[in-house]
Order: structure tokens, then C-alpha cells, then sequence
């Protein structure tokens, strides 16, 4: 495990050097007190249940609490808007997805745009998955298919907003497939979910995190280029004859006052914690699949290729012109 060297911090002192453009000075260990952790969305979903299990190591680490808090609204855009106006002193970070934050501010005045992102580190993904009831009568992909092509419109299938991985994988997928279902926008993950195990809708447009979270459901594919560790019995969807691996990716990102130290600083404790063997089992066995991209060159060549390829899905998929 990398070993850390302590920066000292006032928040006067970060606040001076943000405006004036200078190094961070040293006078005070940081953390020295806890860090608000903000996430965009409400409790219960893929962002809630990775912050969750990142709180107990960024404490056996470094000592302070992760405070977590929420922000939703939007599909995120309400939080992601507020971020730059926030203190860049070090102690607020926020929780930061993709599509979502190409793909918002790509269809739509949201508030905030992509590259005004400071993102210190991308540390996770959640393949896409269609996500039934156990006692749904889908019990293949090939039965999804068939009924939706022979019922036009009638199968709804929930997912997380709208300019979301929900949303641009269910419009990629009736492509492929050549079927037409009815996509129902929810705040959420867990509302998605919730509107699945009610029967309010047929499918879901969800990640092995919900099959592995909710009891009482299954998944008919998922979107990667091998199977789950988790999941050993589900198909992916390439080998079932699609050409789908997509997901949503997780990162953190920080006001854009906050100082270039300051940012390598933050951006090194959370991939410490990305790879601790403990926390990297207990995302896996959660349903997640892991990612490090560190802040630097590696996570801006890594942020440079997601846009570009989430943006030409878009246009391919008809949500951007």
C-alpha cells in the first residue's frame, strides 16, 4: 500500500492560493477534519452503496470521517451545477457519473459543461443489464425480444433520467434488437428498482449491483466483454449476438478553485482505497466491476476517450445531432 506524507492546510490559506494561482502552503495536517462526501442522487443507488463503502476505509486511512450527503435533482445536474461555486479548500467533494455529465450539458443549457469538471479520479463501473422479476415470464433475452417485437411499446422498462446510461442504452438496444419499449425516466437507481419489484414496470435498465442489492430479481444480459465474477450463469450480451459492453462509470471531482496540490493530494487517498484488496472484494462481491483511472495524464487521456465515445453513441443513437 502506498504510504502518504501528511500536507498541511488552512482553509484561509487554500482559499488565497486558489485566487491567486499559488501552491498550497503548509501549516496544518489535512484532513483535519472530516470531508463532505456530496453525491448527486438519492440514497439507495450505485453512488450511495460505493460511497458507503468507501466512508470506513477513508477513515482506517487517513483518520476523518467521510461525510456523505445528498443533492439530487436533475439526473445529478442540479449538484454538478453548484460544484465550482463551492469551496475548493479541500474538504468538499462530489460524486461525479458518466454519460451523465458528457452527455447533459451536450443536449441542454444544464448549469455546469463537461470540461469546467475538475474530476480527481475514476474508480469504478456498473455494466448495464436488463434487470426482471424472478417470476417474470422473460426468463431469456431471447423471450424479452420476442414478446417486444410482437407488442410494440407495451414492455416499459425503467432506468435512471434521461442523458443517462439508461437512457442511451435503451435507445442503443431497441436499435439493435429491433424492438420498441416504453423507457420510464426515475431519479434514481432505487426508485428504478422499486418500480420494477412493484410491477409498475416490466424490466429494468439496471447494473448487477441491483440483482446483487434486491432480492427478487434476475438479469437477462450484461453488457460486458466477459461474464460477472458475480454473476457466473448471466450472458453477456456479446454472446448472446450484440455488440453492447457499456455501463455507468463512477469518479469524484472537486470545485475547480481547489489547488493543483490539493487535487493530486485527494486524487492519490482515493485510489489508495481503490486498491485495498479488502475494498476491491467487497465492491466486486457488491456487483460493481473496478476501474483506476488516477488523476494526471491517465485519467485525462481516459476522460477524453469516454466523451468521445459516449458522444458519438449519442448521435448514432438519435439522443444528439
Amino acid at each position: 500500500m502506498k504510504t502518504f506524507k501528511k500536507i498541511t492546510i488552512t482553509t484561509a490559506a487554500v482559499t488565497l492560493a486558489a485566487t491567486l494561482g499559488l501552491a498550497v502552503p503548509a501549516s496544518a495536517e489535512f484532513p483535519d477534519k472530516p470531508v463532505n462526501y456530496i453525491l448527486a442522487f438519492k440514497p439507495g443507488g450505485e453512488s450511495d452503496v460505493s460511497a458507503r463503502f468507501q466512508q470506513p476505509f477513508f477513515k482506517k486511512m487517513f483518520g476523518r470521517e467521510l461525510v456523505i450527503s445528498y443533492k439530487d435533482g436533475g439526473g445529478g445536474a442540479v449538484a454538478w451545477a453548484q460544484l465550482n461555486g463551492m469551496a475548493g479548500d479541500g474538504y468538499t467533494i462530489m460524486g461525479t457519473n458518466l454519460p451523465h455529465i458528457v452527455l447533459q450539458p451536450a443536449q441542454k443549457d444544464v448549469g455546469y459543461k463537461a470540461e469546467e469538471m475538475v474530476n480527481i479520479h475514476m474508480f469504478h463501473y456498473t455494466p448495464s443489464a436488463i434487470v426482471v422479476k424472478d417470476d417474470s415470464e422473460f426468463k431469456t433475452l431471447k423471450d424479452f425480444i420476442d414478446f417486444a417485437k410482437a407488442n410494440p411499446g407495451k414492455i416499459t422498462i425503467s432506468g435512471t433520467g434521461k442523458g443517462t446510461t439508461s437512457h442511451l442504452v435503451s435507445v442503443t438496444f431497441d436499435k439493435m434488437a429491433g424492438t420498441k419499449t416504453t423507457y420510464v425516466a426515475f431519479s434514481g437507481t432505487a426508485p428504478a428498482a422499486t418500480a420494477l419489484l412493484g410491477g409498475q414496470v416490466a424490466a429494468q435498465w439496471g447494473y448487477p449491483t441491483v440483482a446483487a442489492q434486491y432480492p427478487g430479481t434476475r438479469m437477462l444480459a450484461v453488457a460486458m466483454d466477459k461474464r460477472h465474477s458475480s454473476f457466473p450463469d448471466v450472458p453477456t450480451f456479446k454472446e448472446l449476438g450484440f455488440d453492447l459492453v457499456d455501463g455507468t462509470y463512477r469518479g469524484i471531482a472537486v470545485p475547480k478553485s481547489t489547488p493543483e496540490a490539493m487535487r493530486k493530494k485527494l486524487g492519490e487517498m482515493f485510489e489508495a482505497i481503490n486498491r485495498d484488496p479488502a475494498f476491491i472484494k467487497q465492491m466486486e462481491d457488491a456487483g460493481f466491476a473496478m476501474l483506476n483511472a488516477p488523476y494526471g495524464p491517465e485519467l485525462d487521456k481516459f476522460m477524453a476517450k469516454a466523451k468521445k465515445n459516449i458522444l458519438d453513441s449519442a448521435k448514432e443513437a438519435g439522443i444528439l445531432r
